[in-house]
Protein backbone atom coordinates (compact mmCIF):
# COMPACT_ATOMS: atom_id res chain seq x y z
CA UNK A 1 0.00 0.00 0.00
CA UNK A 2 1.37 2.94 -1.32
CA UNK A 3 1.16 6.10 1.84
CA UNK A 4 2.80 9.78 2.73
CA UNK A 5 5.29 9.99 5.15
CA UNK A 6 5.67 13.32 6.28
CA UNK A 7 8.52 14.74 8.84
CA UNK A 8 6.65 18.16 9.84
CA UNK A 9 7.55 21.08 11.40
CA UNK A 10 9.66 22.83 8.53
CA UNK A 11 9.05 26.11 7.23
CA UNK A 12 8.16 26.45 3.48
CA UNK A 13 10.52 28.52 1.22
CA UNK A 14 10.46 28.29 -2.61
CA UNK A 15 8.12 28.87 -5.37
CA UNK A 16 5.63 26.59 -6.80
CA UNK A 17 4.21 26.49 -10.55
CA UNK A 18 0.28 25.85 -10.16
CA UNK A 19 -1.00 23.11 -12.97
CA UNK A 20 -4.21 23.40 -15.29
CA UNK A 21 -7.44 23.01 -13.78
CA UNK A 22 -8.71 20.15 -12.47
CA UNK A 23 -12.84 20.71 -12.40
CA UNK A 24 -11.97 22.56 -15.57
CA UNK A 25 -10.34 19.62 -17.30
CA UNK A 26 -12.80 16.67 -16.56
CA UNK A 27 -15.56 18.94 -18.25
CA UNK A 28 -13.73 19.94 -21.00
CA UNK A 29 -12.33 16.24 -21.99
CA UNK A 30 -16.58 15.07 -22.13
CA UNK A 31 -17.12 18.57 -24.58
CA UNK A 32 -14.64 17.12 -27.03
CA UNK A 33 -17.61 14.53 -27.55
CA UNK A 34 -19.37 17.55 -29.46
CA UNK A 35 -16.94 18.13 -31.99
CA UNK A 36 -17.12 15.21 -33.74
CA UNK A 37 -13.39 16.32 -34.65
CA UNK A 38 -9.70 17.15 -33.55
CA UNK A 39 -9.60 18.80 -30.31
CA UNK A 40 -6.19 19.84 -28.77
CA UNK A 41 -6.36 20.78 -25.17
CA UNK A 42 -3.29 22.43 -23.54
CA UNK A 43 -2.56 22.91 -19.47
CA UNK A 44 -3.90 19.67 -19.02
CA UNK A 45 -2.76 18.73 -15.70
CA UNK A 46 -1.63 14.86 -15.20
CA UNK A 47 -3.96 13.46 -12.41
CA UNK A 48 -5.82 10.46 -11.66
CA UNK A 49 -9.21 12.12 -12.87
CA UNK A 50 -8.23 13.02 -16.57
CA UNK A 51 -6.56 9.68 -16.71
CA UNK A 52 -9.79 8.14 -15.72
CA UNK A 53 -11.59 10.18 -18.55
CA UNK A 54 -9.11 9.79 -21.22
CA UNK A 55 -9.36 6.19 -20.60
CA UNK A 56 -12.93 6.49 -20.87
CA UNK A 57 -12.87 8.23 -24.18
CA UNK A 58 -10.26 5.47 -25.81
CA UNK A 59 -12.24 2.94 -24.91
CA UNK A 60 -15.68 4.51 -26.60
CA UNK A 61 -13.73 4.54 -29.88
CA UNK A 62 -11.46 8.24 -29.23
CA UNK A 63 -8.20 8.47 -30.05
CA UNK A 64 -6.14 10.27 -27.91
CA UNK A 65 -2.63 11.25 -28.26
CA UNK A 66 -0.64 12.95 -25.47
CA UNK A 67 1.52 15.44 -27.13
CA UNK A 68 3.48 15.69 -23.96
CA UNK A 69 2.79 15.31 -20.37
CA UNK A 70 0.22 18.04 -20.44
CA UNK A 71 -1.52 18.29 -23.45
CA UNK A 72 -3.98 16.40 -25.30
CA UNK A 73 -4.73 15.57 -29.07
CA UNK A 74 -8.24 14.23 -28.98
CA UNK A 75 -10.09 12.86 -31.99
CA UNK A 76 -13.71 12.13 -31.76
CA UNK A 77 -14.83 11.36 -35.00
CA UNK A 78 -15.05 7.74 -34.36
CA UNK A 79 -16.69 7.37 -31.08
CA UNK A 80 -18.95 4.22 -31.35
CA UNK A 81 -20.98 4.24 -28.50
CA UNK A 82 -23.13 6.26 -26.32
CA UNK A 83 -23.03 3.45 -23.35
CA UNK A 84 -20.51 3.85 -20.32
CA UNK A 85 -20.90 1.17 -17.82
CA UNK A 86 -20.26 1.22 -14.11
CA UNK A 87 -16.64 -0.33 -14.63
CA UNK A 88 -15.66 3.11 -16.94
CA UNK A 89 -17.30 5.54 -14.23
CA UNK A 90 -16.52 4.11 -10.79
CA UNK A 91 -13.64 5.86 -10.08
CA UNK A 92 -14.38 9.39 -11.27
CA UNK A 93 -17.17 11.22 -10.27
CA UNK A 94 -17.03 13.70 -13.18
CA UNK A 95 -18.20 10.80 -15.58
CA UNK A 96 -21.08 12.19 -15.35
CA UNK A 97 -20.44 14.81 -17.48
CA UNK A 98 -21.12 12.27 -19.76
CA UNK A 99 -24.52 12.21 -19.94
CA UNK A 100 -24.38 15.39 -21.42
CA UNK A 101 -21.25 15.96 -23.95
CA UNK A 102 -23.77 12.24 -25.27
CA UNK A 103 -26.63 13.38 -24.98
CA UNK A 104 -25.61 17.29 -27.01
CA UNK A 105 -24.22 14.56 -30.03
CA UNK A 106 -26.36 11.59 -30.25
CA UNK A 107 -29.45 12.59 -28.68
CA UNK A 108 -28.82 9.78 -26.98
CA UNK A 109 -26.97 8.64 -23.32
CA UNK A 110 -26.55 5.48 -21.31
CA UNK A 111 -24.25 6.22 -18.19
CA UNK A 112 -23.75 4.28 -15.19
CA UNK A 113 -24.00 6.25 -11.70
CA UNK A 114 -20.39 7.81 -11.05
CA UNK A 115 -18.20 7.09 -7.91
CA UNK A 116 -15.12 9.80 -6.86
CA UNK A 117 -15.64 11.29 -3.72
CA UNK A 118 -18.01 10.01 -1.04
CA UNK A 119 -18.98 13.00 1.86
CA UNK A 120 -20.61 10.47 3.77
CA UNK A 121 -24.00 11.96 1.97
CA UNK A 122 -25.88 11.67 -0.88
CA UNK A 123 -25.17 13.57 -4.15
CA UNK A 124 -28.12 13.29 -6.22
CA UNK A 125 -27.72 14.53 -10.09
CA UNK A 126 -31.47 15.20 -9.83
CA UNK A 127 -30.93 18.66 -11.21
CA UNK A 128 -29.13 17.14 -14.03
CA UNK A 129 -31.97 14.75 -15.22
CA UNK A 130 -34.73 17.77 -14.35
CA UNK A 131 -32.50 19.50 -16.60
CA UNK A 132 -32.42 16.66 -19.70
CA UNK A 133 -36.01 16.48 -19.54
CA UNK A 134 -36.49 19.83 -19.63
CA UNK A 135 -34.71 20.00 -22.84
CA UNK A 136 -37.22 16.96 -24.50
CA UNK A 137 -35.17 13.92 -23.48
CA UNK A 138 -36.61 10.55 -21.39
CA UNK A 139 -35.02 9.56 -18.57
CA UNK A 140 -35.76 5.88 -16.73
CA UNK A 141 -32.92 4.61 -14.37
CA UNK A 142 -32.01 0.93 -15.50
CA UNK A 143 -30.32 -0.91 -12.79
CA UNK A 144 -28.45 1.97 -11.66
CA UNK A 145 -27.58 2.82 -15.69
CA UNK A 146 -29.15 6.38 -16.36
CA UNK A 147 -30.46 6.51 -19.77
CA UNK A 148 -31.34 9.31 -21.29
CA UNK A 149 -32.98 9.45 -25.12
CA UNK A 150 -34.72 12.46 -27.45
CA UNK A 151 -35.69 12.82 -30.75
CA UNK A 152 -34.82 16.18 -30.59
CA UNK A 153 -33.45 18.55 -28.00
CA UNK A 154 -34.92 21.65 -27.79
CA UNK A 155 -34.25 24.81 -25.76
CA UNK A 156 -35.68 25.84 -22.71
CA UNK A 157 -35.73 28.30 -19.61
CA UNK A 158 -34.16 25.45 -16.76
CA UNK A 159 -34.16 26.79 -13.12
CA UNK A 160 -31.82 25.38 -10.28
CA UNK A 161 -33.55 25.36 -7.04
CA UNK A 162 -30.12 25.48 -5.18
CA UNK A 163 -26.83 26.38 -7.47
CA UNK A 164 -25.21 23.74 -8.83
CA UNK A 165 -22.00 23.00 -10.75
CA UNK A 166 -22.14 19.78 -12.36
CA UNK A 167 -25.66 20.49 -13.32
CA UNK A 168 -24.54 23.52 -14.83
CA UNK A 169 -22.40 21.65 -16.82
CA UNK A 170 -23.86 18.95 -17.84
CA UNK A 171 -27.28 21.32 -19.57
CA UNK A 172 -24.60 23.75 -21.35
CA UNK A 173 -23.27 20.85 -22.48
CA UNK A 174 -26.89 19.35 -23.64
CA UNK A 175 -28.13 22.39 -24.92
CA UNK A 176 -25.09 23.24 -27.32
CA UNK A 177 -26.22 21.74 -30.34
CA UNK A 178 -30.05 22.23 -29.14
CA UNK A 179 -33.03 23.81 -31.25
CA UNK A 180 -33.56 27.21 -30.04
CA UNK A 181 -32.32 29.17 -26.84
CA UNK A 182 -31.53 27.82 -23.97
CA UNK A 183 -31.49 29.88 -20.40
CA UNK A 184 -29.91 28.18 -17.18
CA UNK A 185 -31.12 30.11 -14.42
CA UNK A 186 -29.33 30.31 -11.01
CA UNK A 187 -26.44 28.49 -12.47
CA UNK A 188 -23.08 28.07 -11.25
CA UNK A 189 -20.52 30.62 -11.71
CA UNK A 190 -17.15 29.37 -11.01
CA UNK A 191 -14.13 30.04 -13.38
CA UNK A 192 -14.52 26.32 -14.64
CA UNK A 193 -17.81 26.99 -15.76
CA UNK A 194 -16.79 30.03 -17.70
CA UNK A 195 -13.56 27.86 -18.96
CA UNK A 196 -15.79 25.46 -20.43
CA UNK A 197 -18.16 28.27 -21.81
CA UNK A 198 -14.97 30.01 -23.75
CA UNK A 199 -13.82 26.19 -24.91
CA UNK A 200 -17.11 25.64 -26.28
CA UNK A 201 -16.90 28.93 -28.21
CA UNK A 202 -14.25 28.22 -29.48
CA UNK A 203 -15.45 24.64 -30.90
CA UNK A 204 -18.22 27.04 -32.52
CA UNK A 205 -21.12 27.44 -29.57
CA UNK A 206 -22.99 30.59 -28.94
CA UNK A 207 -22.82 30.48 -24.96
CA UNK A 208 -23.08 33.92 -23.33
CA UNK A 209 -23.51 34.84 -19.75
CA UNK A 210 -21.00 32.49 -17.98
CA UNK A 211 -19.82 33.50 -14.84
CA UNK A 212 -22.98 35.42 -14.08
CA UNK A 213 -26.03 33.47 -12.75
CA UNK A 214 -27.44 33.47 -16.15
CA UNK A 215 -26.18 31.49 -18.82
CA UNK A 216 -28.00 31.58 -22.87
CA UNK A 217 -26.91 29.54 -24.88
CA UNK A 218 -28.50 29.21 -28.72
CA UNK A 219 -27.94 26.13 -30.43
CA UNK A 220 -25.89 25.42 -33.30
CA UNK A 221 -26.13 22.97 -36.05
CA UNK A 222 -22.19 21.51 -35.35
CA UNK A 223 -18.91 22.11 -33.70
CA UNK A 224 -15.49 21.90 -35.33
CA UNK A 225 -12.24 20.90 -33.14
CA UNK A 226 -9.92 23.25 -31.58
CA UNK A 227 -6.81 24.29 -29.38
CA UNK A 228 -7.29 25.60 -26.22
CA UNK A 229 -5.29 25.88 -23.07
CA UNK A 230 -6.83 25.32 -19.74
CA UNK A 231 -6.73 27.96 -16.88
CA UNK A 232 -4.75 27.83 -13.61
CA UNK A 233 -6.24 25.74 -10.77
CA UNK A 234 -7.95 27.65 -8.01
CA UNK A 235 -8.09 25.03 -5.29
CA UNK A 236 -4.47 23.78 -5.78
CA UNK A 237 -3.64 27.28 -6.02
CA UNK A 238 -5.36 28.02 -2.38
CA UNK A 239 -4.07 24.78 -0.99
CA UNK A 240 -0.64 25.40 -1.68
CA UNK A 241 -1.43 29.01 -0.02
CA UNK A 242 -3.00 27.83 3.34
CA UNK A 243 -0.24 25.25 3.36
CA UNK A 244 2.21 28.09 3.66
CA UNK A 245 0.00 30.39 6.38
CA UNK A 246 -0.28 27.26 8.66
CA UNK A 247 3.21 25.30 8.40
CA UNK A 248 4.69 29.05 8.07
CA UNK A 249 7.76 30.05 5.35
CA UNK A 250 7.36 32.74 2.74
CA UNK A 251 6.29 31.08 -1.06
CA UNK A 252 5.81 32.31 -4.12
CA UNK A 253 3.38 30.45 -6.58
CA UNK A 254 3.08 31.16 -10.03
CA UNK A 255 0.44 30.45 -12.93
CA UNK A 256 -2.35 31.31 -11.08
CA UNK A 257 -5.33 34.23 -11.60
CA UNK A 258 -5.42 36.43 -8.48
CA UNK A 259 -8.88 37.18 -9.01
CA UNK A 260 -10.10 33.83 -8.92
CA UNK A 261 -8.69 33.34 -5.18
CA UNK A 262 -9.64 36.50 -3.91
CA UNK A 263 -12.07 34.72 -1.33
CA UNK A 264 -9.28 32.75 -0.32
CA UNK A 265 -6.94 35.86 0.12
CA UNK A 266 -9.34 37.81 1.91
CA UNK A 267 -9.82 35.43 5.11
CA UNK A 268 -5.59 34.42 5.27
CA UNK A 269 -5.71 38.50 5.23
CA UNK A 270 -8.19 38.44 7.92
CA UNK A 271 -6.34 35.50 10.24
CA UNK A 272 -2.95 37.76 9.65
CA UNK A 273 -1.41 36.32 6.87
CA UNK A 274 0.81 37.95 4.62
CA UNK A 275 -0.58 37.82 0.94
CA UNK A 276 1.67 39.70 -1.66
CA UNK A 277 -0.59 39.98 -5.38
CA UNK A 278 1.34 40.04 -8.74
CA UNK A 279 -0.26 39.56 -12.18
CA UNK A 280 -0.31 36.21 -12.40
CA UNK A 281 1.90 35.15 -9.27
CA UNK A 282 1.05 35.32 -5.57
CA UNK A 283 3.68 35.95 -2.51
CA UNK A 284 2.37 34.52 0.99
CA UNK A 285 4.61 35.18 3.96
CA UNK A 286 3.88 33.25 7.65
CA UNK A 287 6.23 33.76 10.37
CA UNK A 288 3.69 33.57 13.21
CA UNK A 289 0.49 31.89 15.08
CA UNK A 290 -2.50 33.44 12.40
CA UNK A 291 -5.96 34.77 14.57
CA UNK A 292 -9.08 33.85 14.17
CA UNK A 293 -11.67 33.91 11.59
CA UNK A 294 -15.53 33.03 10.47
CA UNK A 295 -15.61 30.63 7.35
CA UNK A 296 -18.92 29.85 5.58
CA UNK A 297 -18.26 27.70 2.58
CA UNK A 298 -20.48 29.08 -0.11
CA UNK A 299 -20.81 28.69 -4.08
CA UNK A 300 -18.58 30.79 -6.15
CA UNK A 301 -17.57 34.02 -5.33
CA UNK A 302 -17.86 32.68 -1.67
CA UNK A 303 -15.28 30.80 0.09
CA UNK A 304 -14.97 27.63 -2.02
CA UNK A 305 -15.82 24.12 -0.34
CA UNK A 306 -13.43 22.41 -1.98
CA UNK A 307 -10.70 24.65 -0.04
CA UNK A 308 -12.95 24.27 3.70
CA UNK A 309 -10.95 21.20 5.10
CA UNK A 310 -7.60 23.17 4.22
CA UNK A 311 -8.65 26.04 5.84
CA UNK A 312 -10.26 24.21 9.13
CA UNK A 313 -6.49 22.48 9.38
CA UNK A 314 -4.60 26.31 9.05
CA UNK A 315 -7.47 27.23 12.00
CA UNK A 316 -6.65 24.40 14.21
CA UNK A 317 -3.29 26.19 15.02
CA UNK A 318 -4.67 29.56 15.32
CA UNK A 319 -4.94 31.52 17.84
CA UNK A 320 -9.08 31.68 19.51
CA UNK A 321 -11.37 30.19 18.51
CA UNK A 322 -12.78 30.04 14.82
CA UNK A 323 -15.78 28.92 13.21
CA UNK A 324 -16.46 27.37 9.47
CA UNK A 325 -19.32 26.38 8.40
CA UNK A 326 -20.30 24.35 5.56
CA UNK A 327 -23.83 23.23 4.20
CA UNK A 328 -22.88 22.59 -0.02
CA UNK A 329 -22.86 19.22 1.24
CA UNK A 330 -23.56 16.87 3.82
CA UNK A 331 -21.06 15.34 6.22
CA UNK A 332 -17.66 17.45 5.14
CA UNK A 333 -16.27 17.44 8.37
CA UNK A 334 -15.85 13.71 8.61
CA UNK A 335 -11.83 14.49 8.36
CA UNK A 336 -11.91 16.22 11.67
CA UNK A 337 -11.89 13.19 13.37
CA UNK A 338 -8.60 12.47 12.03
CA UNK A 339 -6.97 15.91 13.26
CA UNK A 340 -8.87 15.04 16.69
CA UNK A 341 -5.97 12.28 16.32
CA UNK A 342 -3.48 14.79 15.93
CA UNK A 343 -4.89 16.81 18.85
CA UNK A 344 -6.64 19.25 17.41
CA UNK A 345 -9.34 20.88 19.41
CA UNK A 346 -13.04 20.58 17.28
CA UNK A 347 -16.26 20.44 18.14
CA UNK A 348 -18.81 19.55 15.49
CA UNK A 349 -22.32 21.06 15.40
CA UNK A 350 -24.75 20.91 12.56
CA UNK A 351 -23.00 21.94 9.58
CA UNK A 352 -20.27 23.91 11.54
CA UNK A 353 -17.14 23.53 13.15
CA UNK A 354 -16.19 25.45 16.15
CA UNK A 355 -12.18 25.32 16.21
CA UNK A 356 -10.30 26.43 19.22
CA UNK A 357 -6.73 26.49 18.14
CA UNK A 358 -4.04 25.07 19.62
CA UNK A 359 -0.42 25.73 19.70
CA UNK A 360 0.79 22.32 17.98
CA UNK A 361 -0.26 19.18 16.23
CA UNK A 362 1.38 15.62 16.57
CA UNK A 363 2.02 13.65 14.13
CA UNK A 364 -0.41 10.46 14.04
CA UNK A 365 -1.12 7.91 11.38
CA UNK A 366 -4.02 9.40 9.45
CA UNK A 367 -6.02 8.69 5.98
CA UNK A 368 -7.39 10.60 3.42
CA UNK A 369 -11.07 10.34 3.34
CA UNK A 370 -11.51 12.09 0.28
CA UNK A 371 -9.80 14.23 -1.94
CA UNK A 372 -9.81 17.89 -0.23
CA UNK A 373 -9.64 16.26 2.80
CA UNK A 374 -6.61 14.51 1.55
CA UNK A 375 -5.02 17.78 1.14
CA UNK A 376 -5.89 18.42 4.90
CA UNK A 377 -3.87 15.87 5.74
CA UNK A 378 -0.89 16.95 3.71
CA UNK A 379 -0.93 20.55 5.74
CA UNK A 380 -1.67 18.78 9.03
CA UNK A 381 1.70 16.56 8.60
CA UNK A 382 3.55 19.70 7.37
CA UNK A 383 2.60 21.42 10.95
CA UNK A 384 2.89 18.74 13.19
CA UNK A 385 5.59 17.47 15.18
CA UNK A 386 6.94 14.04 14.38
CA UNK A 387 6.30 11.70 11.51
CA UNK A 388 2.95 11.67 9.83
CA UNK A 389 2.11 9.04 7.96
CA UNK A 390 -1.02 9.19 5.39
CA UNK A 391 -2.60 6.51 3.74
CA UNK A 392 -5.72 6.03 0.73
CA UNK A 393 -3.47 8.51 -0.61
CA UNK A 394 -4.96 7.55 -4.41
CA UNK A 395 -7.69 10.18 -3.32
CA UNK A 396 -4.66 12.83 -2.82
CA UNK A 397 -4.08 11.39 -6.48
CA UNK A 398 -7.19 12.42 -7.76
CA UNK A 399 -6.70 15.92 -7.95
CA UNK A 400 -2.46 17.30 -7.18
CA UNK A 401 -0.32 16.84 -9.82
CA UNK A 402 3.13 16.35 -8.58
CA UNK A 403 2.45 16.70 -4.85
CA UNK A 404 5.52 15.45 -3.78
CA UNK A 405 7.85 16.75 -5.98
CA UNK A 406 6.08 20.32 -5.03
CA UNK A 407 6.17 19.94 -1.73
CA UNK A 408 10.05 18.70 -1.39
CA UNK A 409 10.53 21.81 -3.52
CA UNK A 410 9.50 24.16 -1.18
CA UNK A 411 11.14 22.29 1.64
CA UNK A 412 8.77 19.64 2.71
CA UNK A 413 10.44 16.37 4.05
CA UNK A 414 8.06 14.00 2.22
CA UNK A 415 8.29 10.64 0.65
CA UNK A 416 6.16 8.47 -1.05
CA UNK A 417 6.57 4.65 0.37
CA UNK A 418 5.38 1.35 -0.57
CA UNK A 419 4.27 -0.81 2.57
CA UNK A 420 3.59 -3.91 2.19
CA UNK A 421 0.16 -4.96 3.17
CA UNK A 422 -1.09 -6.25 6.24
CA UNK A 423 -1.41 -9.17 6.73
CA UNK A 424 -4.97 -10.69 7.29
CA UNK A 425 -5.36 -11.70 11.45
CA UNK A 426 -4.95 -15.42 12.50
CA UNK A 427 -9.13 -16.08 13.74
CA UNK A 428 -8.88 -18.24 16.75
CA UNK A 429 -11.58 -20.86 16.29
CA UNK A 430 -11.44 -22.99 19.45
CA UNK A 431 -14.29 -23.53 21.47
Amino acid sequence: MEKFVINGGKELHGEVEISGAKNAAVAIIPATILAGDVCRIENIPDIRDVQVMVKILIDMGAAVRYINLNTLEIDTRHITSYVIPYEMTKYSRSSYYLLGALLGRYNHAKVAMPGGCNFGGVRPIDFHLKGFAKLGAAISNDNGMINAEAETLTGNVIYFDKVSVGATVNIMLAAVKAKGLTIIENAAKEPHIVDLANFLNLMGANVTGAGTDVIKIRGVEALHGCTYSIIPDQIEAGTYMVAAAAAKGDILIKNVIPKHLESITAKLRECGITVIENDDSLRIISHSRGGSCKVTAMPHPGFPTDMQPQMTTFLATCNGTSIVTDGVWDNRFRYVDQLIRMGASIQIEGKAAIITGVEKLHAAPIKADDLRAGAAMLIAGMCAEGETVIEDIYHIERGYEKVVEKLQGLGVDIKKINFPDEAPKAVNNAG
